[in-house]
């Protein structure tokens, strides 16, 4: 069950926080796992969808930037700042509001989504688009951090990872012990860390973990992961090296997976998001083993696309007859 004070008060033992940590939450955590039977039927294996769009502003990143925000208000700076292709900004934008901190977002030109910077300008956060790539808006806010005014809140501020690495203790206490494959989206690399961290301080067992990257990373259609150069990349393969791998995609398995997720289990998230299950299709698991996919944000985050990819909407008059011939 959520409760009012999220991830830190769920697990305040196992994060980097103390008596004096104001504590900055919107309930976040607790996330769904739920069956996947359709899945399940077509890849021989025992799938599991862990429904991170559930989280308070519809992604995972809510899970370490209440840690990375309240820090930041422990550690009294004046403000926060991120670089985002969007689910970073919205989330840094909502704990920055509640924590009466400003919020500045750096976000590449053209590169996000427009459910996400809706929700980031609404939150009242100061959205700046820099003339360049991600990389680029991240070192710049980077050397902004380095000031010692804002406080980086992207994936490189280790606080977040501490958040992040909840799920996998919520995964280990539903299942009653880890997952044979987690497969989730590669886009940075943070979360994927978060996750082997998550799987080790549980002293459960680690999983065959499957990171699914975008194979065009700077011009896919999954914005989320349009990372061209991931700031843990190194880290992940030391990772991964011990159990599991990256698996590289097209844009066409990912928008496979994302509308088997839509149409077939009913649940709507970004594209980005089922690169884990795309990974899982793409690759050959040993039957009967028991799969997580990470399902990382809500579809609602991009909805040009589910636009774009549906079939048109028919008009029809108001007849039962003209509509029984329709359906």
């Amino acid at each position: 069950m959520r409760s009012a004070g999220g991830v830190i008060e769920r697990y305040r033992d196992r994060l980097p926080v103390g008596d004096s940590t104001p504590v900055v939450s919107l309930g976040e955590g607790a996330t769904p796992l739920l069956p996947a039977p359709r899945l399940s039927e077509r890849y021989g294996v025992e799938v599991w969808l862990k429904w991170e769009g559930a989280n308070p502003t519809g992604s995972f990143k809510d899970r370490g930037m209440t840690v990375a925000v309240s820090k930041a208000l422990e550690e009294g700076v004046r403000a926060v700042v991120c670089a985002s292709t969007g689910n970073t900004a919205a989330s840094a934008a909502a704990y920055a509001a509640r924590a009466r901190l400003p919020a500045v977002v750096l976000q590449p030109a053209g590169a996000v989504a427009l459910g996400k910077l809706a929700q980031t300008l609404a939150l009242g956060a100061r959205v700046l688009e820099v003339r360049g790539s991600f990389d680029q808006a991240l070192a710049a806010a980077r050397e902004l951090a380095d000031r010692g005014t804002h406080a980086l809140v992207n994936s490189l501020n280790a606080y977040r990872l501490e958040g992040q690495k909840t799920a996998a203790f919520e995964i280990v206490e539903e299942l009653g012990g880890p997952p044979d494959v987690l497969a989730l989206p590669y886009g940075g690399g943070g979360n994927t860390r978060a996750y082997v961290r998550g799987f080790e301080e549980a002293d459960a067992g680690m999983p065959r973990i499957l990171a699914g990257e975008a194979a065009r990373r700077p011009e896919t259609v999954a914005s989320a992961i349009r990372i061209a150069e991931p700031a843990h990349a190194a880290q992940v393969d030391e990772a991964l090296r011990r159990s599991g791998q990256v698996v590289s995609l097209s844009d066409e398995a990912i928008l496979a997976a994302w509308q088997t997720l839509a149409r077939e289990e009913g649940l709507f998230c970004e594209p980005a998001s089922a690169a884990g299950v795309a990974a899982l299709a793409s690759l050959q698991v040993e039957p009967g083993s028991r799969v997580v996919c990470v399902i990382t944000g809500h579809g609602l985050k991009d909805p040009e696309t589910a636009a774009r990819l549906a079939p048109p909407v028919i008009a029809v008059d108001p007849d039962p007859e003209a509509i029984a011939a329709l359906t």
